[in-house]
């Protein structure tokens, strides 16, 4: 089971067992209304990281710009995630 708790901590972008992790999403503007189209891709991402035993620490979101008629507008959001077994 240690094994297993320390290959989940594993962060893919750096190639480390971190304490901390950054990750980006993209969300994408419905394009009739208002709101993100797939805020349950964001739900998925931070449920996955808790699952592994970090908590989120800090969250900002910019504009990602836009991808023309029908695309929608693009909003990106950064997500650092912390090991809950730090404190």
């Amino acid at each position: 089971m240690d094994t297993w708790k320390e290959e989940s901590r594993f962060s893919y972008a750096s190639g480390q067992d971190l304490p901390y992790i950054v990750m980006q999403v993209t969300l994408k503007e419905k394009f009739f209304g208002t709101g993100s189209g797939n805020l349950t891709d964001l739900e998925n991402v931070i449920n996955a990281q808790v699952a592994k035993g970090y908590r989120l620490h800090t969250m900002a979101t910019s504009n990602g710009g836009s991808k023309g008629f029908g695309g929608g507008d693009r909003i990106q959001a950064t997500l650092v995630f912390e090991r809950r077994d730090l404190r």
